[in-house]
């Protein structure tokens, strides 16, 4: 099944993260693939500790799209199409597979979309998609949407993202 956990509001990752500790809990075997983040975070040392649960992300942090150079796009679109590549290998001993910041990867093109799209498609795991503004082709074959919104975030008082809490 296709779930998306999308929207303004901070929490997508933080859900996705969530159903990860579940499945593994289970005894699932869970893929965590984190699309344009490269910085370290404080779930990555608690991940790493879970057998169940293989984290697949890039080896450096490129900031904000908005800010990134056009070598910058380039090199992280090679990182990610490289992922896709190792999704795909990995697939058939995969039960949950998470696509965090797909969304806003796939909308920027900071992938090969085809074959993201057959990869989704040619997906048996259950499947998270996390992200702001999911395109249209996967809220329609989605079998959950969470959209979580922003009413109020501490980052509009000018209160900087805190370790533990937001990263």
């Amino acid at each position: 099944m296709l779930h998306i956990y999308c929207g303004d509001g901070k929490g997508k990752t933080t859900a996705a993260l969530g159903l990860s500790l579940r499945a593994a809990g289970s005894g699932m075997r869970v893929l965590f693939v984190q699309f344009l983040k490269g910085s370290e975070t404080s779930e990555l040392a608690m991940l790493a500790r879970i057998p169940e649960i293989t984290v697949l992300r890039c080896d450096r942090n490129y900031g904000f799209t908005f800010r990134m150079s056009d070598a910058d796009k380039a090199a992280l679109t090679a990182c990610h199409n490289a992922m896709l590549r190792t999704i795909r290998e990995r697939l058939p001993e995969t039960d949950l597979l998470v696509l965090d910041e797909f969304c806003a990867a796939y909308n920027q093109r900071l992938l090969d979309c085809s074959e993201a799209e057959q990869l989704i498609a040619d997906c048996k795991a259950e499947l998270v998609l996390t992200g702001r503004d999911p395109a249209e082709r996967f809220l329609a074959a989605a079998d959950y949407v969470s959209e979580i919104q922003a009413v109020k975030h501490p980052y509009t008082r000018g209160i900087p993202a805190r370790r533990g809490i937001e990263y």
